[in-house]
């Protein structure tokens, strides 16, 4: 049997709702709220998304929320995404939404919210997908402002897990959001935050020693110095790797030169996982796809990578449990 074959429940554990916006329901809802953009079709903006580093896709990233308006575009968003990702193996989801990308075009944060939290809300009933909600903040943007952001959805009540770091991350290390993380943690959040994508082995350490994450959002440039990895291994510290996204960021130059399988098997704790999807050209199944193609992966690490997704997801213990126990392999246990 081929390691695709095997239905293996997946915890998809970095992803950015905005990120699974799809060219067709971007030219759909530019239509339905009138908003004008450089496109006159759905093959001329696919024919956009070639990038040459990070940045290169946040450009489009950020032009394409033009088109979310209302608590309906993000919910249609956002269901879009439980849909493909249930058909794609995915039991449990852990989305970061960007709450200052909306605000500083106008958009109100109830709207955000109203839009995405009752989708997740029955997600699990409609999807057989259980989730996460986690407010990501952009690392570009000042931590003032941050925290003021968290101050409204902790006064506000919103159903949030915890809180993530993206954005542009040469130039905007760990150590300026230390307040922000002391703040999170107080109420008793959840902490994650990339790095380690194109910033330096040392923002992993950083994002470690000075925030107190217990998830690093992508981590290959840990690679880079060894006594990082060691530390990573004897933590099992998870690491959660996007290896489409990576090549299509130029990250790394071929999907055949990634590393994931090479640091499954040194015992880094990491995980496959889509980040952007509709941006990098497939979803969790089409990343697994990728490395057995490419890379040759085979059952065995697909078994550990379903293991690894699991225990390193934020789910309460009886149900990581469940879960665990339908993957038949040792890892899981």
């Amino acid at each position: 049997m081929n390691p695709t074959d095997t239905p293996l429940p997946f915890a998809e554990l970095h992803l950015h709702v905005e990120g699974t916006l799809e060219p067709e329901l971007v030219m759909a809802l530019a239509e339905r709220n009138a908003v004008t953009l450089p496109y006159d079709d759905v093959d001329a903006l696919r024919r956009a998304y070639s990038f040459t580093d990070l940045q290169s896709f946040l450009d489009l990233y950020y032009a394409n929320m033009a088109v979310l308006r209302t608590p309906e575009d993000f919910a249609d968003m956002t269901r879009a995404y439980l849909t493909r990702a249930a058909a794609g193996g995915v039991r449990h989801a852990e989305l970061m939404v960007d709450p200052q990308a909306h605000l500083v075009r106008g958009v109100p944060l109830e709207v955000v919210l109203e839009g995405v939290t009752p989708v997740l809300a029955t997600s699990e009933a409609e999807h057989g997908v259980s989730t996460l909600l986690f407010a990501a903040f952009l690392r570009d943007r000042p931590e003032d402002e941050a925290l003021e952001v968290l101050d409204r959805l902790v006064a506000a009540g919103a159903p949030i897990a915890g809180i993530g770091l993206d954005s542009a991350e040469v130039g905007h290390p760990p150590s300026d959001f230390t307040r922000l993380y002391a703040r999170a943690r107080a109420e008793g959040l959840r902490l994650i935050a990339h790095a380690g994508e194109e910033g330096p082995a040392s923002y992993v350490t950083d994002a470690l020693d000075l925030l107190g994450v217990q998830r690093v959002d992508h981590g290959i440039r840990s690679l880079d110095d060894d006594a990082v990895v060691e530390r990573l291994v004897a933590e099992q510290v998870p690491l959660t790797v996007c290896p489409l996204s990576n090549v299509a960021l130029r990250a790394v130059d071929r999907i055949e030169d990634h590393p994931v399988l090479a640091m499954l098997d040194r015992g880094l704790n990491v995980t496959v996982n889509s980040d952007d999807p509709a941006y990098f050209g497939g979803y969790l199944d089409d990343n697994l796809a990728a490395l057995e193609r490419s890379l040759g992966m085979t059952a065995d690490q697909r078994a550990r990578l379903a293991a690894n997704s699991i225990r390193s997801s934020f789910l309460p213990a009886a149900r990581r449990d469940a879960l665990l126990a339908e993957i038949d392999h040792p890892s899981a246990r």
